[in-house]
């Protein structure tokens, strides 16, 4: 009689969960994997400036908390966020006329983080999200991972429709309107203050929260600051307001904020407990010793009046660069300009021809909710200064011309 046990026989694993499967890879950051090369021009990812990073006050700021707390910026935080941080931010969002305590705002790990835990803390599988049409692509990974059932909103050149609102709301019971009313990512446009009272109006009326997000609302080059849809008759108690530290300070502290009526406001809190305890005890910390010791203000100025100056060589450019009978918007502020190519002309089939003369954007059509528009493309003009634009442009020409050739 043998003493060796038989061979053990593997069953499978258990595949993934479902949300997971059916969540594809954010094409921006597949299209960055492909372009990391130094000599491509890039308008894809929407990635601020290197150069205008103040990096000498953020390394002040880091030095300071170290040498100043290093136990305390050290340790283990609350879940909440850092106290004077808070206090920061709640100041300057009370100075852009939404009156705020530190008391109201949550501190994430980016914006991003921030809507993950709104998602877990509101939404059920099944629940409708409203979205603008073309929306955020980050945005759509979150309620797909989240279960929801992600629904358009048709949207003009001034941005998300009103009136298409109400009726899709009507129609679909949503329990979430998303939507970035001010440079919106991808196509830059800003509603209006009539648009955003209807908005309000009809999220009141329909019963449905509002996710306003303004990553990019402090990078105007013209015109008048617009009210946060948040301050509006009717969406003061449905509002959660997401704010982000990467385009006005830098990218890799990955700090955000939560601005949320209370009961809403402490569920994410326990969703962001569950999810990493809390954000960066020493980022927050240098972040706060930056808003207290730098000019935060005066180095937006810097930073808005280089992408001022980039926005207008990408405008100046497009009319060359592009196939005559393209149109784009010219936007007021923000990183993204949105462009539509002719009829018959396919943005994706385009893109690997365009790749290989060392320039690269993004295709309009995955963020589409509804209906993509295969002629549409993003294009970043906040990357690389006036100069690499234009050659970057003349690349472009080069590329399309070369891609419809081979077709």
């Amino acid at each position: 009689m043998s003493d060796q046990a038989p061979p053990l026989v593997s069953a499978p694993v258990p595949e993934l969960a479902a949300r997971a499967a059916r969540t594809g890879s954010s094409p921006v950051r597949d299209i960055l994997a492909l372009t990391a090369r130094p000599e491509v021009i890039s308008f894809a990812g929407g990635l601020p400036a290197p150069e205008l990073f103040d990096a000498e006050g953020i390394s002040a700021a880091f030095r300071d908390v170290l040498a100043q707390a290093p136990q305390r910026v050290l340790q283990y935080s609350t879940s909440e966020g850092d106290p004077a941080l808070r206090a920061a931010v709640a100041a300057r969002t009370t100075a852009r006329g939404l009156a705020t305590d530190a008391d109201d705002l949550l501190i994430t790990t980016g914006s991003q983080q921030g809507l993950t835990l709104l998602a877990t803390a509101l939404l059920e599988p099944g629940d409708v999200v409203l979205v603008e049409d073309p929306c955020y692509l980050a945005a759509l990974q979150i309620f797909s991972l989240a279960g929801a059932r992600v629904v358009a909103v048709p949207t003009d050149d001034e941005g998300l429709d009103p009136a298409a609102l109400d009726e899709v709301a009507a129609r679909e019971n949503p329990k979430l309107l998303y939507v970035i009313p001010t440079f919106q990512n991808p196509t830059g446009r800003t509603l209006s203050a009539e648009r955003r009272a209807a908005v309000a109006e009809v999220a009141a009326r329909r019963g449905l929260w509002i996710a306003e997000d303004d990553p990019y609302g402090e990078l105007r080059f013209e015109g008048e600051p617009q009210r946060w849809v948040a301050s509006f008759p009717g969406a003061e108690d449905r509002t959660v307001l997401l704010g982000s530290f990467s385009k006005v300070m830098v990218p890799g502290l990955r700090l955000g904020t939560l601005r949320a009526p209370a009961g809403l406001r402490r569920a994410c809190v326990v969703a962001k407990q569950a999810a990493d305890l809390h954000t960066s005890t020493v980022d927050q910390a240098a972040a706060a010793r930056y808003l207290a010791a730098s000019d935060l203000d005066a180095h937006l100025a810097r930073v808005r009046g280089a992408y001022r100056e980039r926005r207008d060589a990408l405008l100046a450019g497009l009319p060359a660069a592009l196939p005559e009978g393209s149109r784009w918007n010219r936007p007021t502020g923000g990183m993204f300009v949105w462009a539509t190519l002719p009829a018959g002309y396919d943005a994706t089939a385009l893109l690997a021809e365009v790749v290989r003369h060392d320039v690269a954007y993004v295709p309009g059509a995955p963020f589409f909710a509804g209906r993509p528009d295969p002629a549409a493309i993003r294009l970043s003009f906040v990357t690389h200064g006036p100069a690499e634009i234009g050659e970057g442009l003349q690349r472009l020409r080069a590329g399309i011309a070369a891609a419809r050739r081979a077709a």
